[in-house]
């Protein structure tokens, strides 16, 4: 079915393919108005396909930044095999520095597997799971904390019943070189990028590649790097073309897993957080996790808030004014073996 897309790439074809995804989206000032997606096809002969995505939601930069570099650096001369990439997959969220896009509030991450007579975001998801993703071998789908949450730097695969996709997808998140890496166990039918590739019969990657709706030059370097390393051992190029220094000897890899709702401290009320420990810390059930404030009553003492459970320190919020339902801090469970 029609994905109500306009897509000018032909993945057959060789060479480099410069070219903008269309979404008709008729609005009060233009009436034939189409929200124009930036996209590069670069194939040179037969190899691997990886098809690389970020601005799945607007306000996580570091995918965004540098999938822009690497469309100016690749040369599709040096590539074996074919790389496509879509930096800004919801362009209105990130022209709008958003999380999610103003025209129809979409979430792209919730959104899959979509609807192609839907709104702009549902007819994206679709286009994405049933045109993009079958049409690659793997696909890396870049994300971070946003401009709320501070996140632990790590990549990230969904659990799959195809046991030959699942090595193949561990072996990959390894060789990407992050200290820390998820394996998400939110079934067939999530709603999600992950749950899409999967669906698609794709190789899924992702992870958190920084927060706080900025970049560093350390996450920058991450980013950096896992591309660099990604390609590398595809086998799409034979050196780095990111990373502005040599890359760093592999880390040993924790693998963490994230799956109930008490290894998360929730806001019930309005207040404001203090977080206690740092990302990457390890904690105990009962160790401090942060204090929150109440400034419309000063004469209260901060409330001290404790893990349910412990683990590994993967996100807090960063915005210190904080909501009831607002996630305030999680740890992860480490995975032995």
């Amino acid at each position: 079915m029609h994905s109500g897309i306009v897509n000018p790439i032909d993945f057959a074809q060789d060479g480099r393919q410069a070219g903008h995804l269309a979404i008709p989206y008729s609005v009060d000032r233009s009436p034939y108005y189409q929200i124009r997606i930036p996209i590069l096809r670069l194939k040179n002969g037969a190899g691997p396909s990886l098809l690389l995505t970020a601005g799945n939601h607007g306000d996580e930069y570091e995918g965004e930044l540098q999938l822009g570099r690497l469309m100016r650096l690749l040369d599709v001369d040096k590539i074996r095999g074919a790389i496509t990439i879509l930096p800004m997959a919801n362009l209105p969220a990130v022209m709008a520095a958003k999380r999610c896009s103003p025209f129809d509030g979409g979430n792209l991450n919730r959104a899959f597997p979509g609807d192609p007579a839907g709104t702009p975001t549902a007819r994206m998801a679709h286009f994405l799971e049933h045109t993009l993703f079958p049409a690659h071998d793997v696909v890396l789908d870049l994300h971070s904390g946003g401009t709320s949450m501070a996140h632990l730097p790590c990549t990230l695969i969904e659990r799959q019943t195809d046991a030959a996709r699942f090595e193949r997808s561990v072996s990959l998140m390894r060789a990407m070189g992050a200290s820390h890496a998820f394996i998400a166990d939110n079934g067939p039918t999530a709603p999600t990028s992950m749950g899409a590739a999967g669906r698609a019969g794709t190789i899924g990657l992702s992870g958190e590649f920084g927060g706080g709706g900025t970049v560093t030059p350390e996450t920058m370097a991450f980013t950096a790097d896992a591309l660099d390393r990604l390609l590398v051992a595809l086998g799409l190029v034979e050196a780095p073309v990111l990373s502005r220094a040599p890359l760093p000897a592999p880390q040993a890899l924790q693998l963490l897993s994230l799956s109930r709702h008490s290894q998360g401290i929730y806001a019930s009320r309005r207040g404001w957080f203090e977080p206690a420990v740092a990302l990457g810390a390890a904690v105990s059930a009962g160790d401090l996790a942060g204090w929150y404030h109440d400034l419309e009553r000063l004469e209260q003492a901060e409330e001290a808030l404790h893990f349910a459970e412990g683990g590994i320190v993967i996100s807090h919020r960063l915005h210190c004014d904080s909501q009831a339902g607002d996630c305030l801090i999680q740890v992860a469970e480490p995975i032995t073996g």
